[in-house]
């Protein structure tokens, strides 16, 4: 009978056993969280601390951006029993979507039940980009007409050289207009800016009173009437090593294009970028609507120069041999010479000596710097046969005798001479500076009568021997 009245006695105590949660502390001012940091801490009280159950949780909820719990969001819970002792000091993390400046935070426990009144308003951002970004493909000047607009926007998307915060979709943007060197002021927000004003503008992502390095470069437009220049921006830089592929040429945001190379028109070359791997003074033409403007640049490649000692084609004659030395203004260059396709083992000079006939071949990289590579070829063939006169019959029956039309060496290869063959209809069917003791090459298809070819043989020395050839079998 004791035993049942004191049970009595206690259990409605237990049952309407409360406590008291003091008002969260913050151990911060504003939260700035980002990947590389987010660990915040939060100091509450709370009694009496005998009225815990052992089944008791902590758990830490987050207001939205205007302070209303209507829908929160926990972002701490403590294990059970785990906190037994006032005060207390928890550590959480924000999640990635915060973003406002009048968030708060209250404590609540599960057992027995109880909530602590909200924290103080602060202001939370996470900041998923904080690295510069490009506008306006990073040209640094716009136009615009009078009673007319420019469009800025951010570059996208990203790439190693560009984090576009376009590639986060919850950011949102600020439109700053530069005042002084180190002031500006919001004028615009939202994912683009129409400029109407002059002046010198840049974006930055929206981390409200949180300093954020995730700022684009800055802009200055103009008002124009026709005739004032912009400019052009490459997008491998200028100078641009041509090995890394092809850079692209920006102008300026406007309604019509046309693109021009030293002067010539390039076909088709109408839209804002264009792509090259070739240097040369590139030019557009840009209608912004009521008035237009041009700009250029010259643009170089950082390629180098190089030049080699022999002619393409040249003789060799047994025993003999040929020094073949390249020229370069490569840095550092590197050389590689070949014949017939296969690399000569060892030869790694800019200098290779030649003692035998077949297809030459020598490639030089550039090796500091801008890797880029030029290569040469020529041919070394045996001397052409010393004949006296000009012959006026050949056999082309593949007998190896006679098959083609040989002439004295003071006329081939090497000598300067014009040689024209030309058949009876009066069609030419050879003319070159460089003969090579070849003709004909393609097979001559004969009827009942002996084709006749008329040859003309003028010479370095301004001397010109004319002739007719008889084709037999």
């Amino acid at each position: 009978m004791t035993f049942i009245l004191v049970l009595a006695m206690v259990l409605p105590k237990l049952l309407n056993a409360q406590i008291v949660i003091g008002k969260p502390s913050l151990g911060f001012t504003q939260a700035c969280a980002s990947p590389s940091f987010n660990e915040y801490n939060v100091t509450f009280t709370f009694s009496p601390n005998t009225a815990l159950l052992a089944s008791n949780q902590f758990i830490l909820e987050l207001s939205d951006a205007s302070g209303d719990f209507a829908n929160a969001t926990t972002i701490y819970t403590s294990a059970e029993g785990e906190i037994t002792a006032s005060p207390a000091t928890i550590t959480f993390a924000f999640p990635d979507t915060v973003s406002g400046e009048g968030y708060k935070v209250k404590v609540k426990s599960t057992a027995p039940v109880a909530s602590s009144t909200p924290s103080v308003a602060f202001a939370a951002y996470y900041k998923i980009q904080d690295t510069p970004f490009s506008i306006n493909n990073l040209i640094s000047t716009g136009v615009f007409c009078a009673g007319g607009s420019y469009l800025l926007t951010v570059d996208n998307p990203g790439n190693p050289d560009n984090d576009s915060p376009l590639q986060y979709p919850a950011l949102t943007f600020n439109w700053r207009r530069v005042i002084t060197e180190t002031t500006s002021v919001v004028v615009h927000t939202g994912l683009t800016f129409e400029v109407t004003e002059a002046g010198t503008y840049f974006a930055e992502t929206n981390y409200g009173t949180c300093t954020s390095n995730s700022y684009s470069n800055r802009v200055s437009i103009t008002q124009s009437a026709s005739g004032n220049a912009s400019e052009i921006t490459s997008s491998l830089g200028n100078p641009y090593c041509a090995s890394a592929g092809e850079t692209t040429l920006s102008a300026i945001s406007a309604n019509a294009y046309q693109w021009y190379l030293d002067g010539n028109l390039i076909e088709g070359a109408t839209n804002q970028m264009y792509k090259t791997n070739q240097s040369g003074l590139y030019a557009v033409d840009i209608d912004l609507g009521g008035c237009s403007t041009t700009a250029s640049i010259d643009l170089d490649t950082m390629t180098f120069t190089s030049s080699i000692n022999v002619e393409e084609t040249f003789a060799l004659i047994e025993g003999e041999t040929v020094s073949v030395s390249v020229s370069t203004d490569a840095n550092e260059p590197k050389f590689q010479w070949f014949l017939n396709e296969t690399e000569i083992s060892g030869e790694t000079n800019s200098t290779l000596i030649v003692d035998k006939t077949g297809d030459y071949s020598v490639i030089v990289t550039q090796t500091s710097g801008c890797e880029t590579v030029l290569s040469h070829q020529f041919k070394v063939s045996e001397p052409f046969p010393d004949v006296e006169n000009i012959p006026n019959t050949i056999s082309p029956n593949g007998d190896g005798i006679n098959d083609t039309w040989v002439i004295p060496q003071h006329y081939v290869s090497g000598s300067n001479s014009e040689v024209t063959i030309i058949n009876s209809q009066g069609k030419v069917v050879l003319q070159t500076n460089n003969y090579l003791n070849n003709w004909p090459e393609e097979t001559i298809v004969f009827t009942s009568i002996n084709p006749v070819y008329y040859y003309i043989i003028k010479a370095e020395n301004n001397q010109t021997k004319k002739g007719s050839i008889t084709v037999i079998k």
